[in-house]
This record gives structure tokens, sequence and C-alpha cells, in this order.
């Protein structure tokens, strides 16, 4: 009979202890610009490796069509924190709306621009881009910024080129194979995916590498991070600093495995049927990953002067790009972990 009680106790305790954990874990909504994009990746991977629940955290994933579409859902209160390009918080200072990112995930943009197979013969540079339609994941989209970026950095007025939505995956690849649109402003695994089809892929731009991130913007320039309101960030600080201890041992666990076993973690539909397009997809965006999750000061400055060239209304603004991000979440990982450099 003791010997009952004492397994039905044991039981109990169990039970009491599973509960506990269940009510300790806070429920957070990550809005994702793109889920499939390889620049996401950190972000859906420290689900599939159990990061956030070892955070104490029960993060559920949206996916939306871009960068924009998740912003949207944050500040509409659908969501809490965004998976997104830095870059949104810039812009978004400027309409005195205050966004903060805590942890950074992509040291470059990834962003490449891409003329359509169709149309491989009538574009030879970005000038050419005059009066064509160009695709974007979604307008407002970092796509759509790094676009009106590039035409007027040559010359061009951003006005004169028709936008077109057409999201980052298998729709934009469809999009730019049929002829729908003349060019887009893709990311991996959809470039790589292009590039397996069409030898021939003519490139106009290319932010995939540190090289090539310098001859575009002349600085570094930060892309994806988890980002929220200023004010929700102040106000959930543990939750904050758990997302940040899930990103950071994410990033970690990136740089220390091959890329076969970074595709073995992902989610078969983010993968596709092509594996052999996505792992070299991967391979190629892998250099991207932050190794320290933090932003770069002169990064963030980098990205203030691209919008202020190509917005008098940031332009204007008197921004201090300082109040756009912050690294004492990531400085706390590294005095408790010594896991950031």
């Amino acid at each position: 009979m003791n010997k009952w009680l004492g397994k039905l106790a044991g039981m109990l305790l169990a039970l009491t202890l599973s509960t506990g954990l269940a009510a300790a874990q806070s429920k957070i909504t990550i809005a994702v610009g793109g889920g499939a994009c390889l620049c996401y990746l950190p972000t859906v991977l420290a689900k599939q490796l159990g990061e956030y629940d070892k955070a104490g955290l029960a993060v559920e994933l949206v996916d939306l069509k871009g960068g924009s579409d998740a912003l949207r859902a944050v500040l509409g209160g659908s969501a809490d924190v965004v998976s997104g390009y830095f870059d949104h918080c810039v812009n978004l200072a400027a309409k005195k709306q205050e966004l903060q990112a805590f942890v950074v995930y992509d040291r470059y943009p990834g962003l490449v621009l891409v003329v359509s197979p169709k149309h491989t013969g009538e574009i030879n540079s970005i000038k050419d881009l005059a009066g064509k339609k160009v695709g974007v994941s979604a307008p407002g989209s970092s796509t759509d910024f790094f676009l009106k970026y590039m035409l007027k950095k040559n010359g061009l007025d951003p006005q004169g080129t028709a936008v077109i939505g057409v999201g980052l995956g298998a729709t934009a690849v469809a999009a730019m194979e049929q002829g729908q649109i003349d060019a887009a402003v893709m990311l991996d695994p959809a470039v790589t995916v292009l590039q397996g089809s069409h030898s021939d892929l003519k490139i106009l731009s290319d932010t995939r590498t540190q090289h090539d991130t310098l001859a575009v913007f002349g600085g570094e320039y930060p892309g994806g991070a988890l980002y929220s309101t200023a004010a929700w960030v102040n106000d959930h600080e543990k939750e904050v600093q758990a997302l940040t201890n899930a990103i950071m041992a994410t990033l970690a666990w990136i740089h220390s495995h091959t890329a076969e076993d970074i595709m073995a973690k992902m989610p078969d539909e983010i993968v596709g049927k092509d594996r052999a397009q996505y792992l070299a997809a991967l391979k190629n965006t892998i250099p991207m990953y932050s190794e320290t999750g933090k932003m770069d000061p002169k990064g963030a400055e980098a990205v203030l002067a691209v919008f202020s060239e190509g917005s008098p209304e940031v332009a204007k603004a008197g921004i201090d790009v300082t109040k756009t991000y912050t690294n004492k979440y990531v400085d706390q990982v590294k005095k408790t972990t010594g896991s950031a450099k």
C-alpha cells in the first residue's frame, strides 16, 4: 500500500511540475515576413530545435507574405514580435512610431535584383528598368525599399517603375519564369532555384556576401532581426530576453553544424521537393547569418543613410537611429553563457 501511495505521490508531483512548466511558459506570436525565405531561417529553426521551449516560451510563428504584412500584424495587435528586416524600424521612426530591434540574425540583407529569364535580352542594367514591372515580396517591404534605393542610385525616378507584389517563394519564381514581371528583388532559396533552371540568369545587384554588400551600400547593412514596438519591448523584458536567448542558441548551432544538418531540421514544406537546390541555396546563405546577434552601430547608420537618400520624409525626420535597436539583451546572453562574441 505504501509503495502504491509513493508511486501515486510521484505521479502527482510530476503532473504538478509539468503543469507548472506549461503555466510558466509565456505565449508569444511572431509574425514572419515569409517563412520559406532563408533570410528568416533562424526564427524557424529555433522552433524546430526546441530553443523557444527551452527558454520558457510557447511561440507561434505566423507566416505572412512579406515584411510589411508582418509589421502590420504587430502594429495591429495580432502578433507580438516581427521577424523581419531592421530597416522597417528606421523607416517607421520617421512616422514617429517607435520600433526596436533586439537581436540581429542576418549580417547582410541577401537581397538580389534579378532579371526575368523571359526578358534577359532587353534588360542589361538597372537603368533599363525604367518603365518596367518589377516584383517585390510586398509593396512597402524591404525588397521594395531596396528596389527604390537602387533605382534612385542609378538616376531613375522610382515612381517610373511599376512595383508588383509577388511574394518570396514559389509565387515569385513562377512570376519570373512566366514573364509576368520584367525583373524582381528576390532572396534565397528562390534565386538559387532560378539559377538552377536558367544558367544564364542575369543578376543586376547582389547583397548575399560581405563584399557585395559593401559595394552596394558602402558599409555593413543588417538584414533580418526580431523587433517589436519599443513599448512592448520595455513591458516584456523577460520574454525579450528569452527570445534573444533562443535565437542566440540557434545561431551558435548553425555555425557549429553543416548545411546538411541544418536542412535535416527544417520542415519538409519549407525545404520542398528539390532538396539539392535547397541545400545549394543554404550553403550560399550560411555566411549571411550573424555570429554575434548584435547590431553593428555603423550598420544601423548605413540603413539610415540609405533611407535618407531615398526618402525626403526620413531625411527630414532627425531620427536618432540608436533608439531603433538595443544590444543589451544580447550582451546579457554573453554575460551568462559567454556564447556571444
